[in-house]
């Protein structure tokens, strides 16, 4: 059957709407890539950059000898990769434990959990904790407080939950245990959903702060947001202070520095997504059906 004169304008509607908003989320990207590949002198005036104004990798250049940023990558990677791997783990285990149903008392540790995402205990007494436990200016203090939340486990608890029972009863007949069935029946078929809470995770941990600001009072601890923060807000000390060669700080400006560190410090999760898109969007789909 033919599509009615109505439905062929929403159509064509639907899909200037749709080309319109896929624009204006691309072109912030695509102005800090031609800003960043500018000439320094040609972007001082500013305005709009669809294609390089003149050519320069300078202020890239500045980027990678900039030291700050440097020591920003390594903590920003530890952190990402170790609480990565941390806050997976641990929310599978919980998660495995409360979706089955002959645990006792699972109705109570599932609302213990859900309470957290209600009420937490609060930015002081989370603060006066780290530094009961001598964590103050350490890797543990940006991994530990934010490894694990409620929101992940129950994803996780729906997909545990749509796993069949047969698989876990006819690996207990060969005389497998819990661990056992756990970590060769149950991990091995989750990849959807670790791929998807492990990508959550990832992001919190690449773009995360708060962490530096409160845990970390020497420079060497801090996080790339926290670089990037007070190279934004104080762009022409943050060069002078970052080891950068005098014939590099001549090609460049605060304002391409900005776009070109911004830009470098995107890069690593955007390059990851495209790895885990498959198992992303069927993990969150089948993770949110039931629960």
């Amino acid at each position: 059957m033919g599509l009615t004169r109505g439905e062929k304008v929403f159509n064509a509607a639907n899909i200037a709407f749709f080309v319109v908003l896929m624009l204006v989320m691309i072109y912030p990207f695509w102005y800090m890539i031609m800003g960043s590949l500018s000439e320094s002198d040609r972007t001082a005036a500013g305005g709009l950059f669809l294609v390089p104004q003149g050519f320069s990798l300078s202020a890239y250049k500045a980027v990678f000898q900039n030291v700050s940023i440097l020591s920003g990558f390594k903590v920003t990677v530890i952190t990402t990769v170790c609480g990565t791997a941390i806050g997976t783990f641990f929310s599978a285990t919980t998660a495995y434990a409360i979706s089955r149903r002959r645990l006792r008392g699972g109705t109570f540790f599932s609302m213990l959990i859900l309470f957290t995402m209600l009420f937490s205990g609060g930015m002081i007494p989370t603060y006066l904790l780290v530094k009961s436990l001598h964590m103050i200016d350490t890797y543990w203090a940006l991994i530990l407080p934010g490894s694990i939340g409620a929101w992940n486990i129950f994803v996780m608890v729906g997909f545990f939950r749509n796993l069949p029972d047969e698989l876990e009863e006819a690996a207990k007949i060969d005389g497998a245990n819990d661990l056992v069935v756990f970590f060769s029946v149950v991990l091995p078929l989750s990849k959807p959903v670790l791929a998807t809470v492990g990508l959550f995770i990832a992001v919190g941990y690449w773009n995360d702060f708060f962490s530096s600001v409160l845990y970390a009072t020497e420079k060497n601890m801090w996080q790339l947001q926290m670089v990037l923060k007070d190279l934004i807000s104080n762009t022409s000390a943050a060069i002078s202070q970052a080891g950068i060669s005098v014939a590099v700080q001549q090609d460049i400006n605060p304002f391409t520095m900005k776009l070109a560190s911004i830009l470098v410090s995107s890069l690593p999760i955007l390059a990851v997504y495209p790895f885990l898109q498959k198992h992303f969007v069927k993990g969150a789909m089948i993770g949110s059906v039931k629960g």
